[in-house]
């Protein structure tokens, strides 16, 4: 398995990269990937020049990828020189793995961020994170507006007005999410749901993520 560095890069930076035990990569201010370290490139599971020239986004689990990217724009943006926070991603094979994640403005000569200096720091728990890749389509669009209006807190009542259903259809509805999510009551099927990424962080009212839902 390769790493990919750049011959314009300084000697000191191309020892730092190659000899820690960190996942590293560097990312040009579009967030796509120029270099990776190894063990940056083993814990995403590519191949030779697998994730050089793609967006890094695009490795990021759909819960968080709006709250980072826009950590990304702002050290883009110079708004600020670096940051930390909990990342989800996922893998060359869709499996999904936690951690770390923190960003680093590189400037260059003329002042402006050159490239993005990032390092993950996965978490070494032996248990499988029980969160859903984003590819795999959970929820029929009926039920995602069922799940939707249960996490806003909606009644069965108004969910059938809102929905045109019968008060036994959206019971129906429910007793199949139940099912489906291997739960016993609504809020243990909020609360899963929101574990495994189903909705995204920080959004009001709740919106199943569209990479869940079925045509």
């Amino acid at each position: 398995m390769c790493d990919w560095v750049s011959e314009s890069s300084p000697a000191n930076y191309l020892a730092l990269f190659r000899q820690s035990s960190m996942c590293m990569a560097n990312l040009d201010p579009e967030f796509e990937v120029l270099e990776a370290n190894r063990p940056f490139v083993r814990q995403f599971g590519w191949g030779p020049g697998h994730g050089s020239g793609r967006n890094l986004c695009e490795f990021l689990h759909p819960s968080v990828r709006g709250k980072l990217q826009d950590e990304l724009v702002r050290l883009a943006d110079g708004r600020r020189s670096r940051f930390a926070d909990r990342v989800v991603a996922l893998d060359a094979q869709d499996s999904v793995f936690l951690g770390e994640m923190t960003g680093i403005a590189m400037r260059g000569e003329s002042g402006r961020v050159a490239r993005i200096l990032v390092l993950i720091d996965p978490d070494e728990s032996g248990t499988e994170p029980q969160i859903v890749p984003a590819r795999k389509k959970l929820f029929s669009p009926m039920h995602a507006r069922i799940l939707e209006g249960v996490a806003a807190g909606e009644s069965t009542l108004q969910l059938a007005t809102k929905l045109f259903l019968s008060r036994g259809g959206v019971e129906y509805h429910v007793a199949s999410l139940l099912r489906r999510m291997k739960v016993t009551n609504r809020p243990a099927l909020i609360s899963k749901s929101y574990s495994m990424g189903v909705f995204a962080l920080g959004q009001w009212p709740p919106r199943v993520r569209p990479e869940f839902v079925s045509e």
